[in-house]
């Protein structure tokens, strides 16, 4: 894998090129092992893409891509295949590494929903095969398919019946029923089958998962028949009548209609019974014949599961939680410092190589220079630091993050002449002073466009995949391109054909290039002359803006015109143009503060005007209107909500067609006040804004 800053140490820039490279790395993953059934990755890799993904979006929600992984269920069907829509959608899972995830997880559910009672949960090996949905109408099987990008799956029915564990008519099954699990094989079929195929002098699967999918996705029939298939049933999509109303009493049904279930489901009560199931079933793990990567937990009372409904690709109500990857020990030969798009300089270790989960390792991050020295800088001791030297002998793992990083030190073997590490406080390819504000744990590069680092940064990000996406013009074509001078701000993209399209010095005279390459550069690069007004915010790269928050405010604003003009109107703290930017739900002081600041920094406004004005910047599409009695009214909560919580009522709201603000405003149309509303109850009054209770906002919820 290539070096990645920590997370903990991006800028908004650096973050952007980062969940941009993501996307490109896990759709490649996705298409590797979905479709062509030949994982590139390890699991353990495939996940921390996943995680690292996961984690930059969490600390720059307005990041987030249109294309993020994280809303993304696996990949496109193959074209061999019938295809075949599914009418509920087949879901992927959150993970959790760490044993402070699954009390997070349920502390998580308890805050959505606002619930205090008693919660129960099931808790079940995850099998590491390949998903599937059977679809049963009268009680005969009709339809068998993957899960490809989890809206749209491969028909293989015909292969799905010649596995004996999946039953072709089911007695007492409601009129519709989808029966959703995992296709895997054994060890020991496993191990037999390669045999045969070695004997055969075709070529042999490199695990039971591979080989599961491989055969399950043949197009000859007969040949899915004569491998050793097994299915366990873990959930459901369509039914035209409930299972039952708790998720263990579902499962415990579908045994009862001849469907293999995994023995070592559990109903817990608790974390605590759940990380007791979990190391149960680790400590099985070797024993059970087949592979498992993890266990599920789920929560068992399916009224609340309805409740806590779904993200963009995964339930609310279900989280995986992985077993550890490996751990090695290997020496810290150096650290070295990376400058990103937004100027932070990220710590990484130079290691003396290392196999770890069966990936050679040569670099680990270090986060940040409080991680490095073990104290903050007030001299307290910061958890998770270390004090790490060079020369130390550390413990690498892989897990959870796309580097991988340092589990341990071990002390005993340190050179009593090791000498704490100093973190630069110049910028290591400008020069320029590296500042580390109050409050923040990153040292940045003060040179902004004048770093080299930073400027080809953003350049990268400007053409990720989320942003302008120009195809031919990727990370590397951009060092090239700006190391020769060629393209140094993002407007010099939408000149190169007319300053390096003809004449001595062409594109297509590049090493690596043609003339029909460069025709195709040139031609893509006029194609993203019209862009989505999302896009573009998102593409410009400003330090906490990301693709959820260009979203909103792209949906919001309606227009360039009229984000452009808003941003510079506006004045940090005051005026009606810096309330109304912050009134917009999931746009805080400091995110505005990060527009504005762009808007008004003379180099950064000549490098956003010069570039507008190659663009055709796409208005919004408005959506059709929602017919409810709240639809394209802007709606504030305020005070405790008792009967729901705050996230799930924003939910509701916005299902319904409304705005939810953060301010009460003149534009403000309903206040909902719970107890405990303050000041934006008495303001709504000022300003004469009609404010109902919890009950009337249920009652008109509910007749929406």
């Amino acid at each position: 894998m290539p070096d990645m800053k920590p997370v903990e140490t991006l800028t908004q820039a650096e973050a952007r090129a980062e969940l941009a490279r993501l996307a490109l790395l896990i759709a490649a993953a996705n298409m590797a092992y979905h479709t062509q059934d030949t994982p590139e990755i390890s699991d353990a890799d495939y996940d921390a893409l996943k995680q690292r993904n996961a984690a930059i979006e969490a600390r720059f929600p307005g990041l987030k891509r249109p294309d993020s992984p994280s809303d993304q269920i696996g990949a496109a069907p193959a074209d061999g295949f019938g295809k075949v829509r599914h009418d509920v959608r087949m879901l992927s899972l959150e993970n959790a590494f760490q044993v402070e995830d699954v009390a997070d997880f349920e502390d998580r559910i308890r805050k959505y929903l606002g619930h205090e009672g008693p919660l129960t949960f099931t808790a079940e090996p995850k099998i590491d095969g390949l998903s599937l949905s059977l679809r049963y109408e009268g009680g005969h099987l009709v339809q068998a398919a993957t899960r490809g990008d989890g809206e749209t799956g491969e028909n293989v029915t015909e292969n799905a019946r010649t596995i004996a564990d999946i039953p072709h008519t089911v007695i007492g099954a409601p009129e519709v029923l989808e029966v959703r699990g995992e296709v895997y094989m054994s060890h020991a079929d496993f191990a037999a089958l390669n045999q045969r195929q070695q004997a055969a002098g075709e070529k042999s699967f490199a695990n039971p998962r591979n080989a599961a999918a491989g055969s399950l996705r043949q197009l000859d029939a007969r040949i899915t028949a004569a491998r050793p298939l097994r299915f366990f049933a873990y959930s459901w999509g369509a039914l035209s009548e409930p299972l039952a109303e708790t998720q263990a009493e579902a499962i415990a049904r579908l045994a009862k209609l001849g469907f293999q279930i995994n023995p070592l489901t559990r109903l817990c009560h608790s974390p605590e019974e759940l990380l007791a199931q979990y190391r149960s079933i680790e400590a099985q793990r070797a024993t059970l014949g087949y592979d498992i990567d993890g266990v599920v937990y789920k929560v068992n009372d399916l009224g609340l599961q309805r409740r806590l409904g779904f993200r963009s690709s995964t339930p609310r109500w279900a989280i995986a939680h992985k077993f550890p990857a490996e751990l090695a020990w290997t020496r810290l030969e150096a650290i070295d410092i990376q400058v990103g798009r937004t100027g932070a300089l990220s710590p990484v270790a130079r290691l003396k190589p290392v196999t770890v989960g069966g990936v050679v390792v040569s670099n680990a991050t270090l986060h940040n220079e409080d991680y490095i020295a073990g104290r903050d800088s007030r001299g307290q001791v910061i958890r998770d630091g270390k004090d790490i030297r060079i020369g130390d002998w550390v413990q690498v793992y892989r897990a959870g993050d796309v580097i991988p990083k340092l589990a341990d030190v071990d002390l005993s073997q340190r050179d009593p002449a090791a000498q704490a590490y100093v973190f630069p406080t110049v910028c290591p390819e400008c020069g320029s002073d590296a500042i580390r504000e109050e409050g923040d744990a990153v040292r940045r590069c003060s040179g902004g466009l004048i770093c080299p680092a930073q400027a080809v940064e953003r350049l990268k990000h400007f053409v990720s995949r989320n942003a302008f996406d120009i195809e031919g013009l990727g990370a590397k074509q951009i060092e090239a391109f700006y190391k020769d001078g060629w393209i140094t701000r993002p407007a010099d993209i939408f000149t190169l054909e007319e300053r390096f399209g003809s004449g001595l010095q062409q594109v297509k005279n590049r090493e690596g290039w043609g003339a029909k390459s460069a025709d195709n550069l040139f031609a893509a690069i006029r194609d993203k002359r019209q862009i989505p007004l999302n896009r573009l915010i998102f593409a410009l790269g400003i330090r906490h803006v990301g693709e959820t928050s260009a979203s909103l405010l792209a949906t919001h604003y309606g227009n360039w015109a009229a984000f452009e003009a808003a941003m510079a109107a506006a004045t940090p703290g005051e005026g009606p143009e810096w309330a109304e930017l912050t009134a917009i739900d999931g746009v805080g002081a400091v995110l505005a503060g990060s527009l504005v600041t762009a808007f008004h920094h003379p180099a950064e406004r000549a490098a956003i005007d010069a570039l507008v004005a190659h663009l055709s910047v796409q208005d919004v599409q408005r959506r059709a209107p929602v017919d409810s009695a709240v639809a394209g009214k802007t709606l504030v909560f305020t005070g405790t909500l008792e009967k729901m919580s705050r996230a799930e009522a924003k939910a509701r709201a916005e299902a319904l067609g409304a705005k939810v603000a953060g301010t009460v405003s003149a534009k403000t149309d309903l206040v909902i006040a719970g107890p405990g509303a303050g000041s934006k109850a008495k303001q709504a009054a000022a300003l004469g804004v009609q404010i109902i209770d919890e009950e009337a906002w249920i009652t008109l919820a509910g007749q929406a």
